[in-house]
């Protein structure tokens, strides 16, 4: 008699789904003893979620690796290996088998790595319920199977790049500071004399908790909130400019223009929302949102 439960599913997305950059491709839960898998090598991605017991793992090195929850698995295409359970304890598990164009930007963005097959989590909350969507759009007959699955992967990536063990809850304080500092006019390099650090060494710790460069992690700060001020205020071009670092305005909507794809006054006309005395930085809940009353003229 088993001593393990298993439930999957696996689907075959036409080629036309494949265009959306990531699909599912197979969602399963297991727990238990669950059997041995592998030794084998896949042509696809795969992301096992042990969400508690503990087992092992071996990669191409052969080496085995012991597993405690709660961890991730990555199984990336190409790559040989092993992995099980242990005996007595078993272990609670989800898998999700992926892939698409997609996979390559975000193994780029660092938020799969091949280079680390066993990655601790701080918890699984968000990869369950990233998990529990596709076992809800699995049902037969669904019409909307593949893009519901295919947008729960986009989901499970982000939830497990937030989980993992060694990235705080409070975010990065390398990007925290960065953020705080990105409108004033400094060069990467004084940024990262700002951290003891030399740039190199900030490029290398904006890269694993961002995925992109300091350069591009701060310019991506700065053109956000120039949209804003754009938006929602009539400042000239030039004091937008200024009050996110640029003291150029001429350079400012160049590189504007570059990245955005049209030009600062041309946002406005498509944009504008002036809001008299600015608008809020409060985040409201989408869940509860305030209570809009009936405005009465003159009162």
């Amino acid at each position: 008699m088993p001593t393990y439960h298993t439930w999957m599913r696996f689907f075959t997305p036409s080629p036309l789904h494949h265009r959306l950059g990531l699909v599912c491709l197979g969602v399963g839960l297991q727990h238990g003893a669950l059997p041995t898998v592998g030794p084998r090598t896949l042509d696809h991605h795969v992301a096992v979620v042990i969400n508690s017991g503990s087992g092992w793992f071996s990669g191409s090195d052969g080496r085995r690796i012991p597993v405690t929850a709660p961890s991730l698995i990555w199984l990336t295409p190409g790559t040989p290996h092993h992995y099980g359970a242990d005996p007595g304890t078993g272990w609670d598990e989800a898998f999700v088998d992926f892939t698409g164009p997609a996979t390559t930007t975000y193994t780029e963005l660092g938020y799969i790595e091949p280079d680390r097959p066993l990655v601790p989590l701080a918890d699984t909350a968000g990869a369950r319920a990233a998990v529990s969507r596709m076992v809800r759009a699995a049902r037969r007959g669904n019409p909307l199977l593949e893009v519901e699955t295919g947008a729960a992967v986009h989901e499970l990536l982000v939830a497990l790049r937030r989980a993992r063990a060694d990235v705080s809850p409070d975010g990065d304080p390398v990007l925290q500071a960065l953020a705080r500092d990105a409108f004033q006019p400094l060069s990467v390099a004084e940024h990262a004399a700002r951290h003891s650090m030399t740039p190199a060494e900030l490029r290398t710790a904006v890269r694993r908790g961002a995925g992109c460069s300091p350069k591009d992690y701060l310019l991506g700060i700065r053109l956000g909130r120039a949209k804003e001020l754009l938006a929602a205020t009539d400042l000239p071009v030039a004091a937008v400019a200024r009050r996110v670092g640029y003291d150029d305005p001429a350079y400012f909507s160049r590189l504007f223009a570059r990245r955005v794809g049209t030009a600062p006054v041309r946002f406005r006309e498509q944009q504008g929302r002036a809001v008299p005395g600015g608008w809020s930085d409060q985040v409201p809940d989408p869940e509860h949102p305030p209570t809009i009353t009936a405005w009465t003229p003159g009162v």
